[in-house]
């Protein structure tokens, strides 16, 4: 399953709608994805997983890489 992960770039940041920032990780689950991005140094707001149809909506981004490749 692939998963976008909408995140504050530091924990110690107030979250503010406009500097929210995304990636996408592959992972069989939500908590494996908070595994995967335990030790990154920012604070993850939400993990949604993103069905077939919605996938294929955000790979038409140039932007899209699923984080760690």
């Amino acid at each position: 399953m692939i998963f976008k992960v909408y995140f504050q770039e530091t924990k110690t940041e107030t979250p503010v709608r406009e500097k929210t920032k995304s990636i996408y990780v592959e992972a069989s689950g939500a908590p494996e994805v908070r595994v995967i991005l335990k030790d990154q140094p920012f604070h993850i707001e939400l993990i949604e997983e993103l069905s077939e149809a919605h996938l294929q909506y955000e790979k038409q981004n140039e932007d899209f890489q699923l984080w760690g490749q």
